[in-house]
């Protein structure tokens, strides 16, 4: 299995409800403790265990390696109704299946093996990307150095989605020796690595998305990645997971409160019915919500597939169509990006509409679907989303694949 992969041995899809049968059941479990796991902020754990074991994390990997050879779309599809199950969850496995993906495009120029029988096995990956503080645009503090004959890692990460469930981690950093950016692939159970819970988000409270700490954590070389090399679409890649998880919270926000218009039996005396379930306008607003939702979920999929073509395209070996497919994958996950925010935003907050003040209990935790959608929404800016859009509408500038954050120089006014 070595040598060359083939369009056969790709992950080019699979039959997705054969596939989404093994994990339905897994879902449902995840749904049952989504309340009071936001109403306590409980990690979950035991359901990314229960993940793990049966095989979620390989749903990409080649059936010719063990896994189930689903398409981005597939993958896609799976994680918004896993999103549906509590929206934490998948968002908690982002830096897992990017890992993944750039393994999967890894294996046009070299054998995977042993990362894709890791990923069988039920091993996942987190990551720890971002440095927070007096960093400059472009500064990167995380460096990998030479001990002896042992390569380390130093330096503080925040936004570590996923890590505290992972066990590696996807660290971004500088080596010390050339100055070149790397990924290093850092396995989370030894003493230099240090994690926290202290992501404080008002929204997708439990992703796990807080500090990692690095001394002298120790690396593999055959570990150490040129971040040259990292698969081109993954900003695509990354912004799609959060348009799953943006479509599975506005899924879950129509089920459960039209769940809670059927059950509802106090009415208004100017209300259009005796009962809340048989009120049109009541009727009209999850309605209304429900086609949002179905058309924010056809926009993700739609762009899932821009990158899935990125992603055969790697293999092609014609520059052409791939850089052609990279900027399809990175304005089409825009473009969803723009259109999905407004509609699942607006459908979680006007389903309120559909109820009362007593739908507003923190009881029944209605008030995360929009609490989680406007998190999700708020990472990668989208105004300038619409701002790339326009300049390749207009001047056919190419997207940026790759961006940095830091400070700027402006001075304080």
């Amino acid at each position: 299995m070595s040598s060359f992969p083939t369009l056969n041995t790709l992950s080019v899809g699979t039959d997705y409800e054969a596939l989404a049968q093994r994990f339905r059941p897994i879902f449902s479990r995840i749904a049952e403790g989504a309340v009071e796991r936001e109403r306590d902020r409980t990690l979950p754990f035991e359901p990314i265990k229960w993940l793990k074991e049966a095989g979620f994390g390989a749903v990409r990997i080649p059936v010719e390696y063990g896994g189930a050879g689903a398409s981005l779309p597939q993958l896609f599809q799976l994680l918004i109704e896993l999103a549906a199950a509590d929206s934490n969850v998948p968002q908690a496995l982002r830096g897992h299946f990017a890992f993944v993906e750039d393994r999967l495009n890894a294996q046009a120029f070299s054998p995977q093996d042993v990362w894709f029988k890791r990923f069988v096995a039920g091993e996942l990956v987190g990551n720890a990307w971002t440095e927070v503080g007096d960093v400059k645009l472009g500064q990167v503090f995380t460096r990998i150095s030479l001990q002896g004959t042992q390569w380390v890692a130093n330096g503080s990460k925040y936004y570590s989605t996923g890590s505290l469930f992972a066990d590696w981690i996807d660290l971004y950093a500088q080596r010390d020796d050339t100055g070149a950016d790397v990924i290093a692939a850092v396995r989370v159970q030894q003493p230099g690595v240090r994690q926290s819970d202290d992501w404080d988000g008002f929204g997708q409270r439990t992703t796990g998305s807080g500090t990692s700490v690095f001394e002298n954590a120790v690396v593999e070389e055959e570990n150490l990645i040129d971040f040259s090399t990292r698969f081109k679409y993954q900003t695509a890649f990354y912004q799609l997971t959060l348009l799953a998880v943006l479509v599975g919270s506005g899924r879950a926000a129509v089920r459960e409160i039209a769940e809670q218009v059927r059950n509802r039996t106090r009415v208004f005396s100017h209300g259009n019915a005796l009962s809340a379930r048989d009120d049109a306008q009541v009727q009209q607003v999850v309605g209304k919500a429900s086609a949002q939702i179905y058309a924010a979920e056809a926009t993700a999929l739609r762009a899932a597939q821009a990158s899935q073509w990125a992603y055969v395209a790697h293999f092609g070996r014609d520059e052409d169509n791939e850089r052609a497919a990279n900027i399809a994958a990175e304005l089409e996950s825009a473009q969803g990006q723009v259109v999905i925010s407004e509609l699942v935003l607006r459908a979680t907050s006007d389903l309120f509409n559909a109820l009362s003040a007593s739908a507003t209990r923190s009881t029944l935790q209605l008030d995360r679907h929009w609490r989680n959608a406007r998190t999700a929404a708020s990472h990668n800016p989208l105004i300038y989303k619409e701002r790339i859009i326009g300049d390749w509408e207009i001047n056919g500038t190419e997207p940026p694949f790759v961006w940095q954050i830091g400070g700027g120089t402006a001075q304080n006014r």
